[in-house]
């Protein structure tokens, strides 16, 4: 009689006894010994059957774009000060893979899956040091520009203005920028601590699996610590059918910092 069991505890209230425990309860109220009560405790344990947990479900991220402004003066100057060339602006601008922001007036650089989809979005302050991703990004799809036919050659850079200001480079050169893969890796890539357990950077991986005809990948990341150790660590876990060359900026920290020796900017 009156004995109450809630949340864990019980407690016999005509007898004002109570506890926080099922050995509590077997001994106070059920009377067992101290190892009845155990043995008792230890054998339903035994026998209790499995709990059915539901599988995980894996959800698609949900990349939540910010609002393009209205029109893209600050991001085009932005750019052009930058110096890309205005051909490769306006591409990016008119494939919807570069674009500025309504509220804040940042440049984001969106990633796009196989079907042209939005998958990533990296956003950069155009009048502030801001630095970000948006929401729901999916870091398997970063920043790329791929070629225009078919090709067996991927360059890799740190962030998205390296690749436009590689692709500027070509251009200058006279050279087609449309004729190999353009990848970039969505900021800098940490190795392990161990460099031979380092980990295939998921862009690359994923961007390998979807292009299998790529032979030949060429390495663009930046002149420090942090470009040169993890170049060093991609090359040595990728498989070995893959040739790889490592062309570091000649000049500058990365590849903006060269095209704009280059230009006197």
């Amino acid at each position: 009689d009156s004995l109450k069991i809630s949340n864990g505890k019980w407690m016999w209230w005509s007898r004002g006894i109570g506890g926080r425990s099922a050995l509590d309860y077997l001994i106070k109220v059920r009377d067992y010994t101290f190892m009845e009560a155990v043995e008792t405790i230890a054998g339903l344990a035994g026998v209790k059957p499995p709990v059915a947990l539901p599988a995980k479900m894996q959800t698609e991220k949900k990349l939540l774009l910010p609002e393009p402004c209205r029109y893209q003066t600050r991001l085009v100057s932005y750019l052009r000060g930058r110096g890309i060339d205005g051909e490769i602006v306006d591409f990016c601008l008119r494939t919807g893979r570069v674009y500025e922001s309504g509220r804040y007036h940042n440049a984001v650089f969106v990633g796009k899956d196989r079907e042209g989809k939005p998958r990533y979005a990296a956003i950069r302050g155009i009048m502030t040091d801001f630095i970000g991703d948006a929401s729901g990004s999916d870091k398997n799809y970063s920043f790329s520009i791929p070629a225009e036919g078919n090709s067996q050659e991927v360059h890799l850079f740190e962030s998205a203005i390296d690749l436009l200001s590689y692709a500027t480079l070509l251009k200058m050169d006279g050279q087609d920028w449309r004729k190999e893969h353009l990848l970039s890796l969505a900021g800098v890539y940490q190795p392990a601590k161990e460099i031979r357990q380092s980990k295939v950077p998921m862009a690359l991986s994923r961007f390998l699996k979807e292009q299998p005809e790529v032979q030949r990948i060429v390495f663009h990341l930046d002149n420090d610590r942090a470009g040169r150790s993890a170049t060093e660590a991609i090359r040595m876990v990728l498989p070995e059918k893959y040739d790889t060359e490592d062309i570091p900026p000649p000049r500058g920290k990365d590849c903006n910092d060269y095209l704009c020796i280059q230009l006197g900017i």
